[in-house]
């Protein structure tokens, strides 16, 4: 049974719990969401999950020796990034006082293990190969396949999401979404120029395989939700 909740920063309306594929702006870390949210209908005042049911400290492997607060507004004057994936903090966030490190609470609720339906991908602090997104080994968490070959940043996912998600959304430039719908599926040559061609065939069409499952998986995670579901909703809205 879902509960509606309340939450201080909508104190006049309580949240109702509802799923949908559809995505969202939350109105707590100014993230974008799918899947399972907390609403007000009157305000039309969304919030992830993990926005609404926010535990007020928590801690984080990555960070042993950090205890993050969790707030409605970033500390101080200046713009805080989120250590996960490198983008503005907006609003909600858990930071550490004593280190200074801050995650937008989606990111910290990012988890250690993905299944992408075939296969495991785990949550890193740091890359060990380049990402097949940007192909660079820049700052910021990312998934990696077993083998450590396919590495996808976090950030890289997410400004994915945002542009295709804009593009589809807002109406912008119509050839702006063939580019998008494009770029995904350029992955698969990639990863054959990456593992070679002729004997190396096999091993390039499996990690092929991974680049579609792995990115559903991992948006569909940013976004809230790490569903069977939610991903293959995402996927559908990345690769037609």
């Amino acid at each position: 049974m879902r509960i509606e909740v309340s939450h201080p920063i909508h104190p006049q309306h309580k949240l109702k719990p509802e799923y949908t594929e559809i995505p969202f702006n939350c109105d707590g870390c100014k993230e974008a969401g799918i899947g399972l949210k907390h609403r007000c209908q009157q305000c039309e005042f969304d919030l992830h999950k993990s926005c609404a049911v926010a535990p007020p400290t928590i801690t984080h492997p990555f960070y042993k020796k950090c205890e993050f607060q969790f707030l409605h507004q970033p500390p101080g004057a200046a713009l805080r990034i989120c250590d996960a994936c490198g983008k503005d903090v907006l609003g909600f966030v858990y930071h550490c006082k004593r280190c200074g490190f801050d995650l937008h609470p989606c990111c910290a609720n990012l988890p250690q293990v993905l299944n992408d339906g075939e296969r495991n991908l785990y949550l890193c602090l740091k890359l060990s190969n380049s990402c097949y997104c940007c192909g660079g080994k820049g700052p910021g968490w990312s998934y990696r396949s077993k083998c450590k070959t396919y590495n996808l940043h976090v950030s890289c996912v997410k400004k994915l999401l945002l542009e295709n998600w804009q593009a589809m959304h807002l109406k912008v430039d119509s050839n702006k979404v063939r580019e998008l719908q494009t770029r995904i599926p350029s992955l698969g040559g990639t990863l054959k120029d990456h593992h070679g061609g002729g004997r190396g065939g096999g091993k390039a069409s499996k990690c092929s395989q991974i680049a579609t499952g792995a990115i559903s998986a991992v948006v569909s995670a940013i976004l809230g939700d790490p569903t069977a579901i939610i991903a293959a909703a995402v996927g559908a809205l990345l690769f037609k």
